[in-house]
C-alpha cells in the first residue's frame, strides 16, 4: 500500500489525475475503473484539462463504472450514467461505445450481473480502478458485511448510504433503495487500485480502513491486501493516521 498525501482536495486531484494519466500514456488502450460521487470531481477536472491541452488521448481508452442505481434510465440526471457523461466523457475524445455500466433499468438482475461481469471479462480485466471511500468504509457499493462479495451483484442501500446520498435527490424517498455494482473480487483483480479521499470527515473511516484489521465489517480494508494500491488523501482525511 502507498500513501500519498497531498494539501487539499485540489493537490490530491492533481496527484490522482497524474496517476491515470500516466496510465493512459503507457498503454493507450487502456481499460479504466471509473467512479463517481464528489471525490473524483476534481480529478476527472484536470484529465480534461490535460485533454484540452493535447497532453492525453482517450480515442483507444475503454472504461467501465463500479456502480449504477436500479430504476434509474441513463438519462436520468442521478444515474451514474449521466454522471459519467457530464464529468467526464462529453469533454474528452473517448469512443461512448468503449465506455460500460451497468444497466440501472434492466430487470432481470441475476441477468444484468452476469452480463456486466463478461464486458469486464472480454476486456481483459482492468488495469487501473478509480475509487472513492464511503463513511462506512464502501467502496463501489459494497457495504458493510459478514463476507467480501465477489462479482457484479445487486446491493440493498443501507440508511446511511441513502442519507448520504439525498443531497442530490429532490427528496429523500427518490434516492433508490438498490444499485448494481461490482464486487470485491473484480476490484480486487484490478492491476492497479487508486483511491481519492478529501475531508476531515473521512478522517476516522481512513484510519479504520488502513490502519486497522482487514474485515468485511470495513469493505476498503481489503484493500490492504492488494498488490498495487495508492491511497491519494489530503491532509484533512489523515489527520487521524501517522504518515512518513
Amino acid at each position: 500500500m502507498k500513501i500519498i498525501k497531498a494539501k487539499d482536495y485540489a493537490e490530491m486531484s492533481r496527484k490522482a489525475a497524474n496517476i491515470i494519466s500516466a496510465q493512459v500514456i503507457m498503454k493507450p488502450d487502456c481499460v479504466l475503473g471509473l467512479a463517481t460521487g464528489s471525490s473524483p470531481i476534481g480529478t476527472y477536472k484536470q484529465l480534461i484539462e490535460w485533454y484540452e491541452k493535447g497532453d492525453l488521448d482517450f480515442s483507444a481508452v475503454k472504461s467501465v463504472n463500479l456502480d449504477e442505481y436500479k430504476g434509474l434510465t441513463a438519462e436520468h440526471d442521478q444515474s451514474y450514467a449521466y454522471f459519467m457523461y457530464e464529468n467526464l466523457f462529453k469533454h474528452i475524445n473517448i469512443d461512448m461505445a468503449n465506455t460500460n455500466l451497468p444497466n440501472g433499468m434492466a430487470e432481470d438482475a441475476d441477468a444484468e450481473c452476469a452480463r456486466y461481469n463478461g464486458v469486464i471479462d472480454s476486456l481483459g480485466g482492468i488495469d487501473l480502478q478509480l475509487l472513492g471511500l464511503g463513511h462506512n468504509g464502501h467502496i463501489g457499493f459494497n457495504e458493510p458485511d459478514d463476507t467480501f462479495p465477489t462479482l457484479t451483484h445487486l446491493v440493498t442501500l443501507t440508511q446511511s448510504t441513502i442519507n448520504a446520498n439525498s443531497r442530490l435527490f429532490a427528496s429523500i424517498d427518490e434516492v433508490p433503495g438498490y444499485a448494481f455494482t461490482m464486487g470485491i473480487q473484480t476490484i480486487m483483480q484490478a492491476k492497479k487500485v487508486l483511491m481519492v479521499v478529501s475531508g476531515a470527515d473521512k478522517a476516522d473511516i481512513v484510519a479504520k480502513a488502513f490502519f486497522g484489521p482487514v474485515t468485511p465489517q470495513v469493505p476498503a480494508s481489503v484493500l490492504q491486501l492488494h498488490s498495487d494500491f495508492t491511497l491519494v488523501a489530503d491532509e484533512a482525511a489523515l489527520s487521524k493516521v501517522v504518515t512518513a
